[in-house]
């Protein structure tokens, strides 16, 4: 709509002209992140997948916490909050069941949305809201300058663990798995697949968390070196792939096997063992996504892909769902009558 000598007129909507690139997609700020930084690849990637499933601007939400990758929505040319330290997820929420159509996504750290966001993160999981949540995880404090983090690992000397973090470092994935989300997978912020998983999420209906290895070339830098590095990371990554067996390696020559115990090997094929001996990945099964996310490197190979994918109802269906059976049973609201309901008061002057 746009006004002619004080007369408003109807006008078709840019989405409704153009299709959307990934360069209409940036936003007029520069961007403004340690040169080097990993989460320009992610936010590239991003900008790729939203235009590819045919987001628009006016129906798509970023939201933050506190953080480096915080500072993504400023960066999306659409609509956007920097909300608070590890509260983005109730922000995420609250926007979500005012307007169920919106494509709300929440970017965060881990150290946003693990620590002092923790419980915002489970519960935004466990409800099932289709929203779709990005975890840069680089082990570490990064806008603080380089304090240890919850996924740290035991022994990290930082400024905040001068002798060595002695705390067990949390695994997001197993945190988002015993929330029951209802999606979860883990990328490289340089790896080729990174695009390709975050549309898969992008497409899911219902809570998704990807755990994106994110490198932090100022304090932690080289931390996933061994999963982006071309002479190790085909023998330290192993690609999930739904109804396929586990094989790694760069002449694809090994695989997770299962013995008796139900306990991971790593074996060699060849020697008596055949690609259907292996453990053959389901996306949906909750305990084997489990598994999964317990092996880490460098004991195993680590797994890269969808771990885990349901359908289930989401929160905001539900919630409708409630709100109409209410007003089926006893009429449409009425907020007058309601604040004038059981004991009321006047105070006269």
């Amino acid at each position: 709509m746009i006004q002619r000598d004080g007369i408003l007129e109807m006008t078709e909507t840019p989405t409704q002209l153009t299709v959307l690139k990934a360069r209409d997609f940036a936003s007029d700020q520069d961007v403004r992140w340690c040169p080097g930084c990993g989460d320009y690849a992610i936010l590239n990637q991003v900008r790729k997948v939203v235009a590819k499933i045919g987001a628009t601007k006016e129906n798509s939400v970023f939201v933050s916490g506190i953080g480096c990758s915080s500072r993504f929505p400023y960066y999306m040319d659409t609509y956007g909050m920097h909300s608070i330290h590890g509260r983005a997820p109730a922000f995420a929420s609250g926007i979500k069941m005012a307007n169920p159509e919106l494509d709300v996504w929440v970017i965060t750290g881990d150290g946003d949305s693990l620590s002092i966001g923790g419980n915002h993160l489970i519960h935004i999981l466990r409800r099932n809201f289709n929203v779709k949540i990005l975890m840069f995880n680089n082990r570490i404090y990064g806008l603080t300058k380089g304090q240890y983090s919850p996924t740290s690992e035991e022994g990290k000397r930082t400024k905040s663990s001068p002798m060595g973090a002695i705390d067990m470092p949390l695994s997001p994935l197993s945190v988002a798995l015993a929330a029951e989300s209802s999606f979860v997978a883990r990328a490289v912020d340089v790896d080729k697949n990174l695009g390709s998983v975050i549309e898969r999420v992008a497409m899911h209906e219902g809570s998704a968390l990807v755990e994106i290895y994110q490198d932090c070339n100022i304090f932690n830098h080289g931390a996933y070196s061994y999963a982006t590095d071309k002479d190790t990371k085909e023998d330290s990554v192993v690609r999930l792939e739904h109804g396929k067996p586990l094989i790694f390696g760069k002449d694809r020559d090994k695989g997770i096997w299962l013995d008796g115990n139900r306990k991971p090997r790593v074996v060699e094929l060849g020697h008596g063992i055949k690609e259907e001996d292996l453990l053959i990945h389901d996306e949906h099964d909750e305990s084997l996504a489990f598994l999964l996310s317990r092996m880490s490197h460098p004991e195993f190979p680590e797994p890269m892909g969808v771990f885990y994918q349901i359908k289930d109802k989401c929160y905001e269906d539900l919630l409708q769902e409630q709100v109409d059976s209410a007003i089926e049973a006893k009429g449409e609201p009425n907020l007058e009558a309601l604040l004038n309901a059981g004991e009321t008061f006047e105070v006269k002057a």
